[in-house]
């Protein structure tokens, strides 16, 4: 990862935070911090709004909600992507050509958006490259 900025999907935090999640959470945990000391984190307003919904209400343990909130204004700190009207229109133009669901879509659109060239998430196709956003699973074996 060097020193280029990384876009983090919300699973990616969702398990940093996910005590239960076993050697997952000790990835994500790890990733995160990376990120936190280099600066190199990106998100958008869409990971903040799944991480919260997920964090205080499908976790086994969810987290208190004012705990959560104050994650969420710790990650206002890195730069994020706010989701507009184009943003929407790209990330159709996404799903029509490449299959995601629309919002695995909006999520590629904003790593687009952001100019990171990598995007971390256990959901997508680990290896694709999209506009020159590859996408890479943590989870899996090798270097990210």
């Amino acid at each position: 990862m060097a020193d280029d900025k990384v876009f983090l999907n919300t699973n990616i935090i969702i398990y940093a935070y996910d005590v239960s999640a076993g050697e997952k959470h000790e990835i994500a945990r790890k990733i995160l911090v990376d990120l936190w000391d280099s600066g190199l984190g990106v998100i958008s307003t869409q990971v903040l709004q799944e991480f919260f919904v997920t964090v205080t209400q499908k976790l086994p343990k969810p987290l208190d909600k004012r705990l959560a909130g104050e994650i969420v204004s710790d990650l206002l700190k890195w730069d994020v992507v706010i989701n507009d009207g184009e943003s929407i229109l790209e990330a159709i133009e996404i799903l029509l050509r490449y299959g995601y669901s629309f919002w695995d879509s909006l999520i590629i659109e904003a790593a687009i958006r952001s100019g990171t060239v990598t995007l971390l998430s256990e959901d997508m196709s680990h290896g694709q490259t999209i506009n020159r956003v590859t996408i890479k699973n943590p989870f899996k074996a090798g270097p990210i």
